[in-house]
């Protein structure tokens, strides 16, 4: 087992693996920016270097600093979190240049999946369904071919990356070359790589995805779906486990599907595998995460099995302990992301607990919201024996909550909270922009 990891990450995320390291008995380094030099996970390291200015090319993104880092404080490890370096391949193969084990799958396989060209192709030849749509665009008039191949309205999306980035919906030709431009602009700018291609944009589907470990041995065990499929801007909002929309034969055949995409890969550590349901039960394979998920703490909740620390395990060439058989899921999770809407000081923060009751989160009194970086505050957890009483839980948690200092989106999301459309469970990935 290791003896000593670093965290090249910030935030909640970075707290999530300290408590994990802690309980393993593993000291930790941290790695910071200069805007985050009082933050809660740099008290809480063992060790913390400055990496760099603000800016997250400066810091956060800066891999020479970092591997210089986990070689000066002889960190046998790197932990990227999710967001910035997760997914970058090129990082993972610096780290297995100097000897240091990135914490995820092997670089060429982070390659093959960041790349959502090849891993639809992938897709396609071992028979798991694939949204319609194009390879990489190299001009607006290919473009418009493809679109109108395809029928509108269609999806721009970047190759590389993910979160919601380099995404722009098109209904109308009109609108297509400007859309290209932006969000190809923005994959440039978020991911490095400025390549976008085009899906066919479904409406009325849901967004589910399925958690998967699989260790250096060929064992790979499914810990069920989460329903992701309230969005806004293409940014998750609130996510349940189990789906209240799938059936017990749609999930079994949804995880079966998510271990073959993962087994043909010849995938390594704790990954994702995210598909779009329409209303009559087909899906479609949209990407493969190679990274943990924000949302990760519900499925920790219903199955009892920490991620983070099979992170760890299996990128220490440990063997998965448990089989597919083992897995239990109890109860029903409910997980709300919480944002700031604005930056300062956060003057006073009061978060609420009891059973069933989780909050991740870096938040500390006194603490300065920083234009920099992304804007959650935190991810607040409900667990309870029903989804009705967990939606109880979770409305009387978001109402004990309290962040002095800065706007958030707490009030929006008890309204949804309270809300038919929610308490329903029958909603989709258009749901909110549609209310």
């Amino acid at each position: 087992m290791f003896t000593k990891i670093l965290i090249a990450n910030r935030g909640e995320i970075a707290v999530r693996i300290i408590r994990a390291c802690r309980e393993m008995g593993i000291e930790t380094v941290v790695v910071y920016s200069e805007a985050d030099a009082e933050s809660l996970p740099v008290a809480m390291a063992d060790e913390r270097i400055c990496i760099g200015g603000n800016s997250p090319k400066d810091s956060y993104l800066n891999m020479e600093n970092i591997i210089s880092a986990a070689l000066v404080t002889k960190a046998q490890a790197i932990h990227p979190g999710y967001g910035f370096l997760s997914e970058n391949p090129e990082f993972a193969k610096k780290c297995d240049e100097n000897g240091i084990v990135f914490i995820g799958p092997p670089w060429d396989v982070i390659k093959l999946m960041g790349d959502k060209e090849k891993a639809r192709e992938l897709m396609s030849e071992i028979g798991v369904p694939i949204v319609p749509g194009s390879g990489v665009i190299t001009s607006i008039e290919e473009a418009e071919a493809e679109a109108d191949r395809i029928g509108y309205p269609v999806m721009i999306k970047a190759s590389a990356g993910g979160g919601g980035k380099g995404i722009r919906v098109v209904f109308k030709k009109e609108e297509l070359a400007e859309s290209i431009r932006v969000a190809s602009e923005e994959a440039r700018s978020g991911f490095g790589n400025a390549d976008v291609f085009m899906e066919k944009y479904l409406v009325g589907v849901r967004h589910i995805e399925v958690q998967v470990l699989a260790d250096k041995f060929g064992n790979i065990v499914c810990l069920g779906e989460r329903d992701c499929s309230l969005q806004r801007n293409k940014q998750k909002v609130i996510e349940e486990t189990p789906s209240p929309f799938l059936s017990d034969e749609l999930r079994e055949r949804l995880m079966e599907t998510a271990k073959k995409a993962m087994k043909f890969s010849y995938y390594e550590n704790a990954g994702t595998v995210e598909f779009l349901v329409d209303k009559e039960g087909n899906f479609y394979f949209i990407e493969m995460n190679t990274r943990l998920q924000v949302e990760h703490p519900i499925t920790e909740e219903l199955t009892g099995i920490d991620i983070v620390k099979w992170q760890i395990r299996i990128a220490c060439e440990m063997k998965l302990n448990f089989t597919q058989e083992d897995v239990q899921f109890k109860g029903h999770v409910i997980e709300c992301r919480i944002n700031a809407r604005s930056t300062g000081t956060l003057n006073f923060i009061h978060i609420p607990g009891g059973k069933g009751v989780r909050c991740d989160t870096a938040m500390i009194s006194g603490m300065e919201v920083v234009p920099y970086y992304d804007s959650m505050l935190g991810k607040l957890i409900a667990r309870s024996l029903t989804r009705e009483e967990t939606v109880r839980k979770m409305e009387s948690a978001l109402c004990e909550m309290i962040i002095d200092g800065v706007e958030t989106n707490q009030e929006s999301q008890i309204d949804l909270i309270r809300s038919q459309l929610f308490y329903s469970g029958m909603y989709d990935t258009r749901s909110l922009e549609d209310r």
